[in-house]
């Protein structure tokens, strides 16, 4: 993955241009709910490399449409927060990007259109998209019979690790698909075997870091262990917090830290972040998503491939394979939209063929259609990857990530407990008793 210093400036400069370009149409979502013109609008979150993305995608769409003006709105802050307050202020953009974690409570308040209507009447589409879908990543946007976003990218997590690094300690590298399991204990004795320390016993060189969100990891950890985080896992009643082998799977993680010392502490990232450490080839294995390859693929002297995550001795014993974390963002529709025709051909754009095909050669993101995801395009932009199976078999092995209306809720919950968790205060099994009746009460009453 290591490129010349020639080659990642040229496309570091290239990054950096598209994106001033794409800047330069986009309105702060601060201004952009305040115009009374007739464009089509179309919320939604990224940073520079990916607003650069999308909006090749507007801009294709508007090649195909001149007939429909988009104007796109660049969160800034809280996207949730700033999606609310635009459609309770009766500004709410036409087209919105959603989150799995949080569109069911904005379908709840009536905020987001069902789409299933427009499908009706557009049988020769939704039978093609349907047929196109990963069954998993669809239904993630399905909520109490109405179908409220279209995915429209795989975000779930999985492990890069530094070739060079396993290449020079001679530890063999980490199964590089999702039928190809390895153990908690295998990724541990890795962890350790490329864990280094100096003469005094600091560490240099960590054997994993986690570039992801510690209590959603924990829960990755704890799912790898054979047990769903959530039952049913759309408005769930009740989260494992209270299961045995869920509990051994974020006590697993948690010790990487505190008892096994191969990952860092948070004491331990105050100078340098998770990601710089392993940017920086000071760690071997990093926990993340797509979402970081193209930091990853344009640092300087890091050869890196993905490959999957372990699994515990619950989910070995039950026969099952490694699973990564849903992770999906999906494009809806306002249901008091001006424009629902205008949005529903943008939506069937951005989420069907054309703009899947567009997603995948950016490189930005892991498409969801399997045409797109199998496509010469995807691995063109992947070149450096040869575990290419994690990417392409992600969506079609992960695990549902629990959804729910009162997900914020149940959030700030599962933040204070785990906490003293993860930092080594705790057991993990004192969740039984103080977590998991509290989110039971919760969702028993929401």
């Amino acid at each position: 993955m290591r490129a010349s210093a020639a080659r990642t400036l040229t496309r570091r400069s290239v990054l950096r241009g598209a994106g001033a370009i794409g800047a330069a149409t986009l309105l702060p979502a601060t201004s952009a709910c305040g115009s009374d013109d007739d464009a089509l609008t179309f919320f939604f979150a990224a940073n520079p490399e990916e607003a650069d993305a999308r909006m090749r995608i507007v801009d294709a769409f508007q090649r195909e449409h001149p007939d429909i003006r988009v104007r796109t709105i660049l969160a800034g802050g809280d996207p949730t927060q700033q999606m609310s307050t635009f459609c309770a202020g009766g500004k709410c953009p036409d087209v919105l990007m959603a989150w799995e974690f949080n569109y069911a409570g904005l379908a709840d308040r009536g905020v987001l259109l069902d789409l299933n209507g427009l499908l009706d009447r557009d049988q020769q589409f939704a039978a093609a998209l349907r047929g196109d879908s990963i069954p998993a990543l669809y239904e993630t946007f399905g909520f109490n019979g109405g179908q409220y976003a279209f995915p429209e990218q795989w975000s779930g997590a999985f492990l890069f690790y530094n070739t060079r690094i396993f290449a020079e300690a001679g530890v063999p590298p980490p199964p590089g698909r999702w039928d190809t399991p390895w153990t908690f204990d295998e990724f541990l004795a890795t962890a350790a075997a490329l864990t280094q320390r100096d003469g005094h016993g600091r560490v240099t060189r960590w054997g994993f870091v986690d570039t992801w969100s510690p209590p959603y990891s924990a829960a990755l950890f704890g799912m790898n262990n054979g047990v769903p985080w959530a039952v049913p896992r759309v408005n769930p009643t009740h989260l494992n917090y209270d299961d045995d082998d869920f509990l051994a799977g974020i006590q697993f993680y948690a010790d990487l830290a505190n008892v096994h010392k191969v990952a860092p502490a948070a004491a331990d990232t105050q100078s340098i972040s998770t990601m710089g450490l392993f940017t920086a080839g000071k760690a071997a294995m990093a926990l993340g998503g797509h979402w970081r390859y193209q930091t990853f693929a344009q640092a300087e002297e890091l050869d890196f491939d993905v490959a999957v995550l372990p699994t515990g001795p619950a989910a070995a014993a039950k026969g099952m394979a490694a699973r990564s974390a849903i992770g999906s963002t999906g494009l809806a529709i306002a249901a008091d939209s001006r424009h629902r025709w205008q949005a529903w051909e943008f939506l069937k754009f951005a989420a069907g063929p054309a703009g899947q095909s567009l997603i995948g050669e950016s490189g930005l993101f892991v498409p969801v259609l399997r045409s797109a995801i199998d496509s010469p395009g995807f691995t063109a932009a992947h070149t450096g990857i040869r575990n290419l199976a994690v990417l392409t078999g992600g969506p079609a092995h992960s695990e549902g990530l629990p959804i729910s209306p009162d997900w914020q809720k149940v959030h700030a919950l599962m933040d204070r407990a785990i906490g003293p968790v993860l930092r080594g205060k705790r057991s993990a099994t004192t969740l039984k008793t103080g977590l998991a009746p509290q989110i039971d009460e919760l969702l028993a009453t929401a």
